[in-house]
C-alpha cells in the first residue's frame, strides 16, 4: 500500500520532518483575514506563496478564496519588499476597494526584515490608504510555528486595531480560535440563545459557507467590521477559546485597554461546551435558557444510549493543539481511549493537557508537540499499538487504509469531502454531529466484520 514501508521501529529525528501534522503560518493569517468584512488578505512575499496558500484554502472550503501578493522578483528579495507593498496598497484600494487589506509576511519578506508597521505608515503619509480605510498586518514567518501560530498572530493585529471610548458597549468579545464558518455561526447562535450580545472575531460565517446567490459579491456579507472590532476594547469581557490560537489577543485586550479575558478550551463536547456556556452566562449576567439546556440534554441522552459502542475504543488523534485538548477530554467523558496524539504545532503545555486530561486511563497515552511529531510518527506508534478509530485531516487517510482502521475526518485541512463547512462540531449541537460520524464509522466497521450469524438489523 501507499505507505507499506513505514518501519516499526522508532528512531530519534532532531532535523528531519516526514509528513507534517501541520501547515505553514500564512495560511492560519489568510484564514483569520477572511473573517474581516470586506477584507482582502495580503501576501508579503512571492507569487508562489500567495498561491499556495490561495489553493489550500479553496480546496478544504470549496470557495474561491481571493487574496493579493507582492509579487516579489529577484530585486525585492536583495533590496527588500517596501516598493512592492507600497504599490500593491495603493493598486488595491483603487481596484478592488475593499474595505481593509490585511498584510500577512512570508519566509522571504520575514528574511529580508521588512518592517510592516512602518511601510503601512508611510503608505498611509502619502495617501495609498484612503480615509475610512484600514491595513491591518501580522508577522508570519513560516519557517517557525505553524498555521496555528499565524492564525494566532493576525487575529492579534485585529484586536490592535481596539479603540475604547470609555463608555462600555456591554457586550463581550468571543474569540472562537480555528473553527469552521459553521462552528462560528454555531457559537452565535449559542450567544444569541442565551441573550447575550458578542463581537465574534474573525468570523467567516457567511464568507466561506454562503449561499449561491446568482450574484457575484467580491466581497461577502459576513465577517466582523472593523467598527466592531474597534469597539472591543469597550466590552465588559473577553472569552478566548483555545490557548494556542485565541489567548494572545484577548491577553492585549485586557492588559492594553483593562478589558477582562478568560481562556478556555474549544467547546468540543459536552464538558467543554457547558464551560462556555456558563462563561457566558456569569460574564453577561443571565440565565441558561431552555432551549440550550434541552439541547444539552439531548447530547447527554446519546451519550448515554450509545455508551456501549463507544467504551474503551482506543483512538489515534491528530490536528491542532486547542483542537485535541478538547476532542481528548470528549474521548474520555464516552471512555474511549485516546492512546497516541500528535499536533505539528510547538508547545510543552501541550503535552501536560494531554496528559493530565488521559491520567486516569490505565496506560500512559503517547503524546508529542512539534516539529518532529508528524504523522509519520504516529503511523509508527499505530504499528507498534494499533487501534479502532483515527481521527484527523484528509491526510490522515493513507494510514487508515495502510492499516485497515475505521476513520473519522475531522480538522484542517479536509481536501476530500464536504459538509465541514455547513455542519458545525462545536457546541451541543455539534457534539451530537461527532458522536455520529464516530458511531457510524464504528458500526460500519462491525457490520463489515461481522459473521453472517452476527449481522444484526437493529443496534
Amino acid at each position: 500500500m501507499l505507505l507499506r514501508h513505514t518501519p516499526t521501529e522508532i528512531a530519534d529525528r532532531s532535523a528531519l520532518t516526514i509528513n507534517p501534522a501541520k501547515t505553514c503560518q500564512p495560511i492560519g493569517a489568510m484564514y483569520a483575514a477572511l473573517g474581516v468584512h470586506g477584507c482582502l488578505p495580503h501576501s508579503h512575499g512571492s507569487q508562489g506563496c500567495c498561491a499556495y496558500h490561495r489553493s489550500t484554502l479553496t480546496r478544504h472550503y470549496k470557495e474561491p478564496i481571493s487574496a493579493g501578493t507582492s509579487s516579489f522578483t529577484e530585486g525585492a528579495s536583495v533590496f527588500g519588499g517596501q516598493a512592492n507593498l507600497l504599490q500593491a496598497i495603493n493598486n488595491i484600494f483603487t481596484v478592488y476597494e475593499p474595505e481593509v487589506i490585511a498584510v500577512h509576511t512570508t519566509c522571504l519578506s520575514e528574511t529580508i526584515g521588512d518592517d510592516l508597521p512602518q511601510i503601512t505608515d508611510k503608505a498611509r503619509k502619502q495617501g495609498s490608504i484612503p480615509d475610512g480605510k484600514d491595513v491591518i498586518y501580522a508577522n508570519t514567518p513560516s519557517y517557525v510555528g505553524s498555521h496555528v501560530t499565524g492564525f494566532a498572530n493576525m487575529v492579534k493585529g485585529m484586536a490592535q486595531v481596539a479603540a475604547p471610548t470609555g463608555v462600555k458597549n456591554g457586550k463581550v468579545n468571543v474569540i472562537p480560535g480555528w473553527v469552521e464558518p459553521a462552528d462560528m455561526e454555531e457559537i452565535k447562535r449559542l450567544a444569541a440563545l442565551a441573550g447575550v450580545e458578542i463581537i465574534l472575531f474573525p468570523d467567516t460565517s457567511g464568507v466561506l459557507n454562503g449561499p449561491m446567490s446568482g450574484h457575484y459579491h467580491m466581497y461577502p456579507e459576513g465577517g466582523v467590521t472593523m467598527d466592531e472590532l474597534r469597539s472591543t476594547g469597550d466590552s465588559i469581557g473577553t472569552l478566548a477559546l483555545g490557548e494556542w490560537c485565541s489567548a494572545d489577543a484577548a491577553r492585549y485586550l485586557d492588559s492594553t485597554h483593562k478589558v477582562p479575558c478568560r481562556v478556555l478550551d474549544m467547546p468540543f463536547g459536552l464538558q467543554a461546551t457547558d464551560r462556555f456556556v456558563d462563561a457566558l452566562r456569569t460574564l453577561a449576567g443571565r440565565s441558561v435558557p431552555d432551549e440550550i439546556t434541552n439541547e444539552r440534554g439531548q447530547l447527554v441522552d446519546m451519550i448515554s444510549d450509545m455508551h456501549q459502542y463507544f467504551y474503551q475504543k482506543k483512538v489515534a488523534l491528530v490536528g491542532d493543539p486547542d483542537q485535541l485538548i478538547a476532542m481528548t477530554e470528549f474521548l474520555v467523558s464516552l471512555d474511549m481511549w485516546p492512546v497516541h496524539v500528535v499536533t505539528g504545532t510547538p508547545g510543552k503545555k501541550f503535552e501536560e493537557r494531554i496528559r493530565e486530561l488521559t491520567a486516569d486511563l490505565p496506560y500512559e497515552v503517547n503524546v508529542k508537540a512539534g516539529s518532529e511529531s508528524d504523522m509519520f510518527l504516529l503511523h509508527q506508534w499505530i504499528k507498534n499499538g494499533s487501534v479502532d478509530l483515527i481521527m484527523g485531516n484528509t491526510y490522515c487517510k493513507y494510514i487508515a487504509r495502510d492499516e485497515d482502521i475505521p476513520y473519522v475526518r475531522w480538522g484542517f485541512p479536509i481536501l476530500d469531502r464536504v459538509g465541514h463547512q455547513y455542519f458545525p462540531t462545536v457546541g451541543y449541537k455539534g457534539g451530537l454531529r461527532l458522536l455520529e460520524k464516530i458511531l457510524n464509522v464504528l458500526l460500519d466497521r462491525t457490520d463489515r466484520d461481522a459473521p453472517e450469524q452476527s449481522f444484526e438489523l437493529v443496534l
